[in-house]
């Protein structure tokens, strides 16, 4: 029998806000990161002399970040949302300060790594505080702050990166990050004593949490260096799959034996939880596949310079937040609240099959114009799925249910960049050889053939698409609790 739920506590809406302008900061902070580091890679790998290593900068985050969500979201279950936001926020302004100190790529890498610890858990945890202070239905009238975060760090990122690297020193993206994370522990800090502790007792399954932080890096490592550092049928390669497979496998076991699983049976099991996050998976995976290869078409196929190029790949980030605000919007006001998505979603599907027929024969002004509507729909799954699932389950899982979706999405997407990555390579070296870098794949690869392969990439994305619309049909439709 469950225990009783502890009663929503009651704030002000100047509390709310207080708290909010702490979240936005918090999720700043991780969005920030991943859009300012990736124009400045270049000028990184050049002085410090390193640029073989220089993928690590963004794979130790990655591994870091993806590993230790559930964790945070278990633990914040436990032990309370504040101490383990402020430890977030802590750690990940610490491995700023020593990425912006690091004087070689091995010390950046590992510094990198501490701050993926950090960023882990700074939008499940915001995610999972907003859904402590607001009912879902209330949540839904704030997701505009949380799209502001996205869309902020989306368009000011690239430029703070490639200006900071070209015109100042490449360790001011990181430096940037200690006044953000102090304001965000500030507004934190005081506010967030308000929150409710849930009394029920919970233990961490330390045994699946080990199991689950290897078998989730040696997978997401596998799918960072197959096919590119090096060949899918290498010794490192199948060793690190082969570990995943038996560390997934033994975490598997143990949520099917342990007395208290890191994520509850009960959880996983709950129709709408798998099928929305399933849902998100695709989409955002998706999204995120798109964002990382669309500019090698709109360079290699279109002929675009990278500043045109990057004023190009504005309606495919600023659709999404678009998406996310309309989704948002609407479930405050209709009660099937599935069906603006669904809506967007088929209308998503439709522009990017018109972009794989038809390719480098659009002209540009009508390719944005898909690419925004594309993006539209994905961004419409994002907040929905997120707010449906915290809607089902019980308060003493919000922590663990939110954090496991943002760590099911974060895996979906590595798996979807891996199988765009692959049929790019493999379409332009005529089998997927190890070593090629973006600069090859624009600059070395017969235009013709690059759209042949890309036909084959927005393809693959509109199976993503697809199996998005079919979760998203199939998830049921609760009513908003109020």
């Amino acid at each position: 029998m469950n225990a009783p739920q502890p009663p929503r506590i009651t704030l002000t809406q100047a509390e709310i806000r207080s708290i909010l302008f702490g979240l936005v900061a918090a999720m700043l902070l991780a969005a920030l990161d991943q859009t300012i580091v990736a124009t400045a890679l270049p000028t990184i790998g050049r002085e410090l002399g390193d640029a073989e290593n220089l993928p690590w900068i963004v794979t130790a985050y990655l591994l870091a970040s993806t590993a230790v969500t559930p964790l945070y979201g278990k633990l914040s279950d436990i032990h309370g949302r504040r101490i383990m936001l402020l430890i977030a926020i802590a750690t990940f302004s610490v491995g700023s300060l020593f990425c912006a100190l690091a004087p070689t790529m091995v010390l950046l890498a590992l510094a990198r790594g501490l701050q993926g610890v950090g960023g882990g858990g700074l939008i499940a945890l915001a995610q999972t505080i907003l859904a402590d202070i607001l009912s879902p239905k209330e949540r839904a009238r704030y997701q505009v702050y949380i799209a502001s975060v996205f869309v902020t760090a989306s368009l000011a990122g690239p430029l703070l990166g490639g200006f900071t690297a070209q015109h100042l020193h490449w360790s001011l993206i990181f430096w940037i990050n200690l006044p953000i994370g102090l304001l965000a522990f500030v507004l934190t800090n005081a506010k967030l004593k308000l929150l409710p502790r849930n009394e029920r007792r919970h233990r961490l399954d330390y045994l699946g949490s080990v199991l689950l932080v290897v078998g989730s890096s040696a997978l997401m490592l596998a799918l960072s260096w197959g096919g590119i550092r090096y060949p899918w049928g290498s010794a490192p390669v199948l060793g690190l799959l082969v570990l995943a497979i038996a560390a997934i496998a033994g975490f598997v076991a143990r949520l099917l034996t342990a007395p208290e699983p890191l994520i509850p049976l009960s959880v996983l099991k709950d129709q709408v939880v798998y099928t929305a996050t399933i849902a998100a998976c695709f989409a955002m995976g998706t999204l995120i596949g798109l964002t990382i290869y669309v500019p090698i078409f709109l360079e290699g196929v279109l002929g675009l310079d990278p500043s045109r190029s990057g004023i190009a790949m504005v309606p495919l980030m600023v659709g999404t937040v678009v998406g996310a605000t309309v989704s948002s919007r609407s479930m405050m006001y209709l009660r099937h609240y599935k069906r603006v998505p669904l809506a967007m979603m088929a209308t998503s599907l439709v522009c990017c099959a018109i972009i794989a027929f038809e390719g480098a024969a659009l002209p540009l002004w009508l390719m944005e114009i898909l690419f925004a509507l594309l993006s539209l729909g994905i961004g419409t799954i994002l907040p929905l799925s997120t707010i449906a699932i915290q809607n089902t389950v019980e308060r003493h899982q919000l922590g663990i249910a939110t954090a496991s979706m943002n760590f099911f999405r974060s895996l979906g997407g590595a798996l979807i960049v891996a199988l765009f990555g692959t049929i790019v390579l493999g379409g332009t070296a005529g089998g997927g050889a190890a070593g090629h870098d973006i600069a090859r794949l624009i600059h070395g690869s017969d235009a013709a053939l690059l759209a042949e392969t890309f036909r084959l990439v927005f393809a693959a994305a509109c199976i993503g698409l697809l199996l998005a619309f079919v979760f998203l049909a199939l998830m049921e439709e609760r009513p908003l609790q109020t």
